[in-house]
């Protein structure tokens, strides 16, 4: 298990399926698992895509995320 940080939202995750994740690794969380690593460049664009469909977001997880830094 692991402390996740995605846009200034903070969960707990299992990294049972990303075993090469450590701190610094951005990973794609499903259901509160790590399901992949992903380089800083793909976070980014999926962050950016999360913050687009912030209505849906803010619905999926009870609270908004933060807009860009």
């Amino acid at each position: 298990m692991a402390t996740v940080v995605f846009g200034g939202v903070r969960r707990e995750a299992c990294l049972a399926y990303t075993p090469e994740a450590g701190v610094g690794t951005y990973v794609v969380i499903h259901v509160g698992f790590a399901i992949t690593t992903v380089d800083e460049t793909e976070a980014e664009r999926t962050l950016e895509v999360l913050r687009a469909m912030a209505d849906a977001v803010e619905g999926e997880l009870g609270e908004p995320l933060p807009r860009s830094r």
